[in-house]
């Protein structure tokens, strides 16, 4: 995925959740909703000096997934038989042949600056996703689209910094919680609808900080948290 995109799928989500444009670049995103997911980060292929992105950058030598296999292709991977008398000689033959390979995209389409991720379609800069769609800066997620800043989260859509939760919809700054919609910064619920600011309830509508608001205060309240999210 483009960054171009990148910052068209961004604005849908904006506007299922905010309903407001995105004015934010590619970097401000980063910095400003994903600053604390761990992502993939860039890094060299040792054979072409090229930038690729991996999951770890401990190792000292990497190799991108389509380079490992073209290597092995042309050449293979197998080496003919040394004499080992020591663990020197063993660790000397590991490091020639030792890449850590990058960009692990399985079965997926339109991926970018992404590593291990497996049948997704329009994938930016993502770790350990699986069957997704139109997500960024985003971490071991499952069956979700257009997510972003998103962590250990399943069956959810549009939604920015979702963790460890599931079928939650157009909400922001959710955290181990299910069924949430419509919702900004819940921590511990069920099954809430327009709600902000709330832990450990269920089954509520129109509550902010666990308090119950008629719908009209309720939005007129949402619309300044908006405000403050997006200006702040």
């Amino acid at each position: 995925m483009k960054d171009k995109e990148a910052l068209e799928v961004i604005n849908k989500i904006f506007l299922n959740i905010f309903n407001k444009n995105n004015s934010y670049s590619i970097d401000e995103i980063l910095s400003k909703f994903a600053f604390d997911i761990k992502l993939p980060q860039k890094v060299y292929d040792s054979l072409t000096s090229k930038e690729t992105w991996a999951e770890s950058i401990n190792p000292t030598k990497f190799i991108t997934q389509k380079n490992m296999e073209l290597y092995d292709n042309k050449h293979g991977w197998m080496r003919p038989k040394k004499d080992l008398n020591s663990l020197d000689d063993v660790l000397k033959y590991w490091k020639k042949i030792n890449y850590t390979t990058t960009e692990r995209i399985y079965e997926s389409e339109n991926v970018s600056k992404s590593d291990t991720i497996y049948n997704c379609e329009n994938v930016y800069r993502s770790l350990d996703c699986r069957k997704c769609k139109n997500i960024l800066f985003s971490d071991g997620c499952g069956n979700s689209e257009f997510i972003m800043a998103c962590q250990r989260t399943g069956q959810s859509s549009f939604c920015i910094r979702v963790d460890d939760s599931g079928e939650c919809i157009n909400s922001y700054n959710v955290i181990c919680s299910a069924k949430i919609s419509n919702s900004f910064f819940i921590q511990d619920c069920k099954n809430l609808d327009e709600c902000m600011f709330c832990s450990h309830i269920a089954n509520q509508k129109y509550c902010i900080a666990n308090m119950q608001f008629e719908k009209e205060e309720y939005f007129d309240i949402k619309e300044q948290i908006i405000n403050w999210i997006l200006e702040n």
